[in-house]
């Protein structure tokens, strides 16, 4: 008997023990799970991009060469001077800014003024409007290519800038009143209120109080219009006939010719064509993701 009594408190030490060291087992396990997932997307989300980087300076000839490489012995930047020596790809360039930046600029004022209604003021008809804002969200935007086709041919605005701009800000505008209606709402509504108090109008209140500590919210609105004007393909190839029109994601496809494609120029036309938007999302980062938070949560 006193034998048994002396063993049972290290039988009974011992499964505390074993229990906390399976629980740093599973632990280690459960972080080495999520690092190699981590690994795996970056590989799938970097990858791409990598060898599109790595294809852009090499020779047709070298981007299928077996077996393949992404770092080649000889570096050539004759596909980036191929695309800076012609006028044609430099317009493509200068008409996706033109669009682009024309989108970003015109669907912030609408944007900010609208929201700034619907954030602040109640009117007859605030329902179906906001109704109507979320339906056109919801429409893809493919159904209404051949009816948006007919209406700028017939406005006299196919194949120029306004057709193209009041066509993309159909479908910035509903997203970019939605966040900026949202980021209204978490500001006190004591601030306009002070604004009107001192004797000024509710545009005073507006531009002068609420737009200063609303930069989150209308950057990281601006950068998701941008960049849905900056991609857009399929209106962009329907609106537009002539060269001197065309936008980048045109000016990629028009490099995939009938016979042969200039590989290496089109994946450097790609990073090209990813440079502002990265550059905009790298230096409007802190914005970006504090203003899509904020624009997610209504008070």
């Amino acid at each position: 008997m006193a034998l048994n009594t002396t063993a049972r408190p290290s039988v009974v030490g011992a499964a505390p023990r074993q229990r906390a060291g399976r629980t740093v087992v599973r632990r280690r396990l459960a972080k080495t799970g999520v690092l190699l997932g981590l690994v795996i997307g970056a590989v799938f989300a970097a990858g791409p991009v990598l060898w599109m980087l790595s294809s852009s300076f090499k020779s047709n000839t070298q981007i299928f060469e077996l077996p393949p490489r992404l770092i080649t012995d000889t570096f050539s930047f004759d596909a980036y001077v191929s695309i800076f020596t012609n006028p044609e790809t430099v317009r493509f360039f200068i008409n996706s800014y033109v669009v682009a930046g024309a989108v970003t600029i015109l669907t912030l004022l609408v944007a900010i003024q609208a929201a700034y209604a619907f954030s602040r003021f109640e009117f007859r008809g605030k329902r179906i409007v906001n109704v109507i804002i979320v339906s056109v969200q919801a429409v893809p935007p493919i159904t209404l290519l051949i009816p948006y086709f007919g209406l700028m041919v017939g406005l006299g605005l196919y194949n120029t800038y306004p057709g193209l701009i009041f066509t993309y800000m159909v479908f910035t505008l509903p997203y970019a009143i939605i966040m900026m209606t949202g980021y209204f709402n978490t500001l006190p509504k004591e601030l306009d209120e002070a604004v009107r108090v001192d004797g000024a109008g509710s545009f005073t209140a507006l531009w002068r109080v609420l737009v200063p500590i609303s930069i989150p919210g209308i950057v990281s609105v601006g950068i998701y219009t941008f960049m849905i004007a900056w991609n857009e393909f399929l209106f962009a190839l329907t609106l537009t006939r002539t060269i001197d029109m065309r936008t980048v994601p045109i000016g990629i496809q028009l490099l995939m010719g009938q016979h042969s494609y200039e590989w290496n120029q089109i994946m450097a036309m790609s990073i090209l064509g990813s440079i502002p938007v990265l550059v905009l999302f790298l230096f409007f980062q802190r914005f970006f993701i504090s203003g899509l938070t904020a624009g997610s949560v209504k008070s």
